[in-house]
């Protein structure tokens, strides 16, 4: 608990360990308050369990220039605030990040000239309203839960509001065939955070950089996309078994296959296209043979998130002991054998076995590789399970954040590939026109970032640059699909060294 007393700006810290004591601590500071509350010289004083920190901007920001204010810390963020604070072609401009701990907002503007660190809690309205007051454009890359309270106080004191979105050129495209009375026939797009080749070094070829569990639900969302006429609906039980081979002729060393990603259809009208498209289709990308370990780790139970009965155990469950449980691996042998010219113990045949006499794995040499997978995660392990891990779902994801975490160095990579088919009424052939983005993260001055920090935080960067540019007129909710966004948005990502090869085939 820490007081702070406003006027004489003194502070002290006292701690307990009970609520009783911490309780009688508050009364006791609330009656001498109290007491004082006729004289108008008196301190103020604020009593509140938990942290208390003066928020506002420091001496720095009183500068003349526009001032944008970040709220959030972090991996987006300093892309953004590099970007905004080291652009020429404006007057400087200076950038407040704001986050509920201050030192994660020091962290994030750390080395940045022009760029500010703040402490905020934005559930607080008269603290993000004083933030508010005082810069022109807010960058919101908090979750989307939070964008509609931050909104209504832009709104009321009628500031710019800007959160993340990815600015790509598929518009553009479909603008242009518009305008030569060609009809779009067909809207694909292809796109994944991903880890570079050389940091895809496990099973799954894939790694986290926050917590698995996201990642892990996504995988299990329902799709619904349109392809050559007809509406194909995938269930989300089912979703990473519908994972298709993909290769680009731009990118031949890839191995990549998609999954499709939740309502396609919704962008076709977004786009204006749904009646004349055959075909609208977004996906994720992975790496070649990920749908399929994942499919058979939630055909084993893994990405059950019910409690499970035996993690509710005062004495601790190892991750072999769990994981025969969910198999149901009884008489296990303790003989070795060698499975594809590798030495194995008795109780690796009996997961193999196991694996394809309940159905999982149809075929030996992918139960192997389910084996592989169990194995680099550890779920064999005789290691107890930690207790916060109550079912089958924390236990994936406590292992999968343990062992798929990026290492030091390791960089990620962001690949978006999309097909536009045009279509014209005075037999002109078909034209496929292509757009493909490949960012990888990058390391300078010893600091990373990664790939998809760069192609979030820079374009919502470009969209508080263009706002205080005043370079768009229109008022509202905004999508970035208005040529006076994405043309100049395009040209300066670009310039920031962001670019998409765009090719035509006929």
């Amino acid at each position: 608990m820490e007081l702070f007393r406003r006027k004489k700006y003194q502070d002290s810290q006292v701690g307990a360990d009970d609520t009783t004591t911490l309780d009688k601590i508050i009364d006791s500071l609330t009656s001498i308050a109290n007491a004082h509350r006729g004289d108008p010289n008196a301190a103020e004083i604020s009593l509140k369990i938990g942290r208390v920190s003066e928020c506002g901007i420091d001496d720095s920001m009183d500068k003349v220039g526009p001032k944008v204010l970040i709220l959030g810390a972090g991996r987006v963020c300093r892309p953004a605030a590099e970007f905004l604070t080291s652009y020429q072609n404006i007057d400087q401009v200076h950038v407040v990040v704001a986050s509920l701990y201050q030192k994660d907002a020091e962290e994030t503007v750390d080395g940045i000239k022009n760029a500010t660190a703040a402490q905020l809690d934005v559930s607080d309205t008269e603290s993000l309203s004083n933030l508010v007051s005082q810069v022109d454009v807010v960058v919101s890359l908090l979750p989307a839960s939070f964008h509609a309270a931050i909104a209504r106080v832009c709104i009321e004191l009628k500031k710019h509001l800007v959160t993340a979105s990815y600015v790509d050129d598929s518009m553009s495209k479909l603008e242009q065939a518009a305008q030569g009375n060609g009809k779009i026939k067909a809207f694909t797009s292809f796109c994944g955070g991903l880890p570079s080749p050389a940091a895809a070094n496990n099973p799954l070829a894939y790694k986290f950089s926050w917590s698995p569990a996201g990642a892990i639900r996504a995988g299990r969302n329902p799709a619904v996309y349109k392809f050559l006429g007809e509406t194909i609906n995938v269930d989300g039980s089912k979703l990473y078994e519908s994972a298709k081979r993909l290769r680009l002729p731009e990118l031949p060393a890839f191995a990549l296959e998609h999954l499709p990603n939740r309502n396609s259809l919704m962008y076709g009208d977004l786009y204006g296209i749904s009646k004349e498209a055959s075909t609208v289709y977004r996906s994720t990308l992975r790496y070649e043979g990920f749908s399929e370990i994942m499919a058979i780790l939630a055909k084993i139970g893994f990405f059950d998130a019910e409690n499970h009965p035996l993690l509710q155990e005062t004495n601790r469950p190892t991750y072999r002991i769990f994981l025969n449980e969910l198999l149901n691996v009884n008489n296990v042998s303790t003989s070795n054998t060698k499975v594809n010219g590798e030495e194995t113990g008795g109780h690796d045949d009996e997961l193999i076995s196991r694996l394809m006499m309940l159905g999982h794995c149809k075929e030996k040499e992918l139960a192997v590789k389910i084996l592989k997978t169990i194995k680099f995660l550890g779920l064999h392990e005789e290691t107890q399970i930690p207790k916060d891990c109550s079912s089958a779902f924390s236990v994936i994801c406590q292992r999968m954040e343990q062992r798929m975490a990026y290492g030091h160095n390791e960089q990620d990579m962001v690949l978006l590939h999309h097909e536009v088919e045009v279509e014209y009424p005075d037999g002109r052939p078909t034209e496929k026109h292509q757009a493909t983005l490949l960012e990888f993260g990058k390391t300078e001055n010893g600091r990373s970032t990664t790939a998809m920090a760069l192609t979030v935080g820079v374009p919502a960067a470009i969209g508080a640059l263009l706002l205080l540019q005043n370079k768009v007129q229109r008022k509202g909710v905004i999508r970035p699909l208005e040529p006076e966004i994405y043309i100049p948005a395009l040209e300066i990502l670009e310039a920031a060294g962001i670019k998409l090869i765009e090719r035509v085939e006929t």
